[in-house]
């Protein structure tokens, strides 16, 4: 079962970041900018700092896998990768059709459902 989890949503439109610390939901919005590979690490980091998490093995990262913009998809799945590597937390993925709307309630249906992937990275870009 997935308990703490940051999740990353960045498709090129309505892109945030959610963190569960605790039974605690926050939702960031990610600032649209045309330097989203140098400027979201610093964004995420930010978020955990903010709410004092420390990512390590029995912390997950979920991500979002597409359809959407191949660049911030790409950005999103290196960073949770790097997140993997360096703290050990569980990497997932799962599809933007997969969640309607970007809220608690979604994304816990999301894991209840087991729509989530632990197969990464099978990301799925538009044209």
């Amino acid at each position: 079962m997935i308990n703490n989890f940051l999740i990353i949503n960045c498709i090129g439109h309505n892109d945030k970041l959610g963190l569960r610390i605790n039974k605690d939901f926050f939702i960031h919005d990610i600032k649209k900018e045309n330097k989203m590979s140098e400027t979201l690490v610093n964004e995420i980091l930010e978020f955990l700092h903010k709410h004092k998490v420390k990512p390590d093995q029995k912390f997950s990262v979920i991500v979002n896998q597409g359809p959407g913009s191949f660049s911030r998809i790409r950005i999103a799945l290196a960073i949770a990768k790097g997140l993997q590597i360096s703290n050990k937390v569980k990497l997932f993925g799962f599809k933007n059709t997969d969640l309607r709307q970007f809220d608690q309630e979604n994304i816990e249906k999301l894991l209840n459902r087991k729509l989530i992937e632990k197969k990464l990275i099978k990301p799925i870009y538009l044209s």
